[in-house]
């Protein structure tokens, strides 16, 4: 019989000591009766040695790092916070846990290490926290967490189980548009669609709920739905993801001319290519949080974006009650302390503010300018009758002085970014603490590894 496998430690004592007994045994016929009992111990030889090695993997791969999360001067309230942590190859799952038990966290694999998200959900200015990440472990059960669903022509997005918005982009869109949005006490807090059965008793049909748009992109207006109006067509999807910790849209788009632009020959009506990446957190209720970063690429020709006021790389139009004409208590506010819409139209500010009743409950969402964006602070063209978007633009309509223009050429190959927070809450600016949440999406807490 010939069995000799290589083994070490606790395994190869066990074998040595049962094949020094097999070789050495004195009776005649010993190795033959012995030889079935000696390929059970093999057997079992073998599987301890297995268990072994898998309890030195997992130690090896089951690693932990101590994150500490910093608040800076800042407090910290339901606030999204990353940190790339650098694993193992073989690494593609990770734990997240704190003095108080597990902690939702979400990892994706990102260059030499994975990309760990969570939620912070409270944290005092100068105040630090400790967490631990073991590598290699499958996270805790946290729920249903955010879900991406896929539908005809959309996308639904849940929270917890209860939905927050459907991503649409049916060919019957000029473009696509977020609708509806549940706001903080389970009402939607945007205008619902126009029709054409509402006429003129409903204005500005093509303010669609949450859109992109611009009115003057190399002559072509996309931003009305008028004649001979400019489409954004949805052309794919680079990315559907649930999590526990947040979803993720990503999706890509093509801007096109006005029905008969041809542009250069062979290139058809594409004018600028979209990449839009919305995510969408696991907050409670109270609060909903949703990421914009857009990127607008130049592949085809050089872009020309006009000098205009009719455009807004994120927009939203807020349900009528909100509405600041309506004197039922709607409320604009921005950055730098504006009030309406005579101290916050074509103003510059980090931030801007929306509020007003909801089914009697007063509701709020602000836009948040990231640092990183294109011409931060950006302008914001906003109205009283409901309308609040960034524009970077239109400054020759925002300053009433037509030698500052902001038109902007991007150049073939080259790509315009846009960072864009849409917050919603209860209340009012200060009861939100918008001041205070800004800077958890432009100066976000610092995590250190160890």
């Amino acid at each position: 019989m010939e069995f000799a496998p290589t083994l070490g430690g606790g395994a190869g004592f066990v074998y040595s000591s049962i094949r020094l007994f097999y070789d050495n045994c004195p009776h005649g016929g010993c190795q033959r009766l012995c030889a079935k009992g000696l390929t059970l111990a093999m057997d079992f030889v073998t599987s301890y040695a297995t268990c072994i090695l898998i309890s030195l993997l997992r130690r090896t791969t089951m690693a932990t790092v101590k994150l500490t999360v910093h608040a800076g001067p800042h407090n910290r309230i339901n606030c999204p916070v990353s940190a790339l942590v650098e694993t193992p190859e073989s690494v593609t799952t990770a734990a997240l846990s704190a003095g108080n038990g597990a902690v939702p966290c979400q990892v994706t694999p990102a260059g030499d290490g994975l990309q760990v998200n969570f939620i912070v959900d409270h944290l005092e200015a100068g105040k630090t926290a400790e967490y631990e990440l073991t590598l290699g472990k499958e996270p805790a059960d946290s729920g249903r967490g955010v879900e991406v669903t896929q539908g005809e022509n959309e996308v639904s997005v849940s929270i917890g189980g209860q939905h927050f918005t459907t991503y649409c982009h049916g060919t019957e869109l000029a473009r696509p548009l977020l609708y509806p949005v549940i706001g903080p006490y389970g009402d939607p807090v945007t205008r619902r669609l126009a029709t054409p059965a509402d006429g003129r008793e409903m204005d500005h049909h093509h303010h669609r709920s949450i859109w992109i748009a611009h009115g003057e992109v190399n002559g072509a207006d996309n931003w009305s739905e008028g004649e001979s109006h400019g489409r954004i067509l949805h052309r794919d999807f680079e990315l559907l993801e649930s999590g526990p910790v947040l979803g993720r849209i990503v999706s890509n788009s093509d801007w096109v001319g006005m029905d008969g632009w041809t542009g250069p020959p062979g290139r058809n009506r594409e004018i600028l290519d979209q990449r839009a990446e919305w995510v969408v957190y696991n907050t409670p209720s109270s609060v909903r949080i949703m990421d914009l970063h857009l990127t607008l690429i130049a592949r085809n020709m050089d872009v020309l974006f006009g000098d205009t006021k009719e455009g807004g790389l994120a927009s939203i139009r807020v349900e009528e009650t909100m509405e600041v004409k309506r004197d039922l208590g709607g409320k604009i506010e921005n950055g730098i302390g504006g009030i309406d819409e005579d101290e916050t139209w074509g103003k510059r500010a980090p931030w801007c503010h929306y509020s007003g009743p909801v089914n009697g409950n007063i509701t709020g969402v602000a836009i948040m300018d990231h640092p990183n964006s294109f011409r931060h602070p950006t302008h914001w063209h906003v109205r009283n009758y409901g309308l609040m978007t960034a524009n970077p633009f239109g400054h020759s309509y925002f300053y009433g002085d037509e030698s500052r223009r902001g038109h902007h050429t991007l150049s073939q190959g080259e790509s315009l970014v846009g960072i864009y927070r849409y917050y919603f809450h209860k209340g009012d600016a200060t009861d939100g603490n918008i001041r205070e949440r800004y800077h958890d999406f432009a100066h976000p807490p610092k995590v250190e590894q160890d």
